[in-house]
């Protein structure tokens, strides 16, 4: 029995209809480096999506592995509770110098679910220990994703993922989403006011005086199909959380660490969440590692004598791991030594230019969107009508089959294909990828004509 046999035998892949795998079999991947991984016979794969968007910076990167193996002479794990490290110390402080203003208090967990569970948590014990126990309830945006567990998918709201276990979830209250691509108020992304907003609005005049939190994923709805709204929505909803005492729960698993052109989401809108929510690229996609950071009026509910019954009381048995803090300090330390966002942001214009040149006269694209290194286009039956594809042709789905054929991941979000690459990408990598992505476009939308 050969490796892909064995690997059917015993694994369930993530977010896979196992069926599909008897035609679209397991690629066993040897090894990586750079942008690209290899198979086990040597056939190369440009890696556009940065694998689930945490490889940040390159495959295998010697400075993010050398920290990591000299971690590894010196301790691989300790409890977190009463005991710490010298990595997790010097992580938090030099993550203080990079993120959002006001946020002051790390708690770590191992995976962005449990990050936006912790934040959850938090804001629903602040409100309790506050003095508003009527706070019981969370705000979201429509087409938002924030994770897996019951309490992430409660106040995410793709079907996809969480309508069969509907039973199973607190009621959110859901904000209709700014969709730009499609607006309602007919207005272009040049001339937009934000007129969405008045959803939003409208749900906290009637739903505030019982909501503790809104959870949003700032600029960039990732799973939705990446779409992209603008910073003024953040700054607005920052505004409206402060007038009815509602927390701000920034969900920068995906948007963090350079991806949409600056360190976070959220300095864009020049204002701060009272919760942010990082994972993915922290590491740089070497270890599993979230942490929750708030601020000092956050802390502060929380702290008092032990008999009062106010503590924090969650954890995670891999909370604050001296390798994943580790690998998270090498990152830090390319970002500053390597130049990685003005490096990135001329890659981000060439890649945009070049896309736009490649694919914005292709029929079948009605938009392409980016933000910082984030590239999107919109797959469209008519582009007039920006009618999509029916779901049933899979379409993004046989797009990804061939361009997998030609050496290149790039995996759809239903009819939304994507660019989400290392910030470490290369002019003459964009060009490969850009030149296979239009091929397979080509090649499978011609069949469908």
């Amino acid at each position: 029995m050969n490796l892909i046999e064995k690997d059917l035998k015993y694994i369930w892949h993530p977010c896979s209809q196992m069926k599909d795998y008897e035609e679209m079999k397991p690629i066993i991947i040897d090894r990586g480096e750079g942008v690209y991984l290899y198979d086990r016979d040597g056939k190369e794969y440009l890696d556009i999506i940065s694998s689930w968007w945490c490889n940040l910076l390159g495959h295998c990167n010697p400075k993010i592995s050398a920290a990591v193996k000299q971690q590894l002479e010196k301790v691989e794990h300790v409890i977190f509770a009463n005991f710490s490290h010298e990595p997790a110390i010097r992580l938090c402080e030099q993550l203080s110098e990079v993120i959002p203003k006001g946020l002051t208090k790390f708690n770590f967990s191992d995976n962005g679910s449990a990050s936006v569970e912790a934040a959850l948590k938090m804001s629903f014990q602040y409100q309790y220990q506050t003095g508003h126990k009527e706070k019981v309830k969370f705000m979201c945006l429509s087409e938002g994703y924030h994770g897996e567990t019951i309490g992430a998918l409660s106040v995410g709201s793709m079907d996809l993922y969480a309508k069969i276990y509907k039973p199973m979830l607190m009621d959110a209250i859901q904000i209709t989403a700014p969709d730009c691509y499609r607006c309602p108020y007919e207005k272009s992304r040049d001339n937009c006011s934000t007129e969405c907003f008045e959803h939003a609005e409208r749900a906290f005049e009637e739903h505030a005086d019982e909501t503790c939190a809104i959870i949003v994923e700032p600029l960039l709805q990732g799973s939705a199909g990446m779409r992209i709204y603008p910073p003024a929505y953040l700054k607005k909803l920052r505004k409206l959380c402060d007038k009815y005492e509602v927390i701000l729960i920034a969900d920068e698993i995906a948007t963090g660490f350079g991806r949409t052109g600056k360190m976070f989401a959220f300095d864009h809108a020049g204002a701060s969440p009272d919760i942010i929510c990082i994972s993915k690229g922290l590491t740089g996609g070497y270890m599993p590692m979230a942490i929750t950071i708030t601020t000092d009026k956050i802390y502060d509910a929380f702290y008092a004598d032990y008999s009062e019954g106010k503590a924090f009381m969650h954890s995670h048995t891999y909370s604050g791991n001296p390798l994943g803090c580790s690998a998270a300090l090498a990152v830090l330390n390319i970002f500053r030594e390597e130049s990685v966002l003005e490096n990135a942001s001329k890659r981000a214009e060439y890649l945009n230019s070049r896309l736009n040149e490649a694919l914005m006269g292709h029929p079948n694209i009605g938009e392409i969107r980016h933000l910082g290194l984030v590239n999107a286009m919109e797959l469209v039956a008519d582009r007039n009508t920006k009618r999509g594809f029916d779901s049933g042709l899979r379409t993004g789905y046989q797009i990804y089959k061939k361009a997998l054929e030609k050496g290149l991941i790039l995996r759809p979000l239903g009819n939304v294909l994507y660019f989400n690459p290392p910030l470490t990408i290369k002019e003459e990598e964009i060009e490969k990828a850009v030149s296979i992505c239009a091929q397979s476009i080509g090649e499978v939308t011609q069949r469908s004509r």
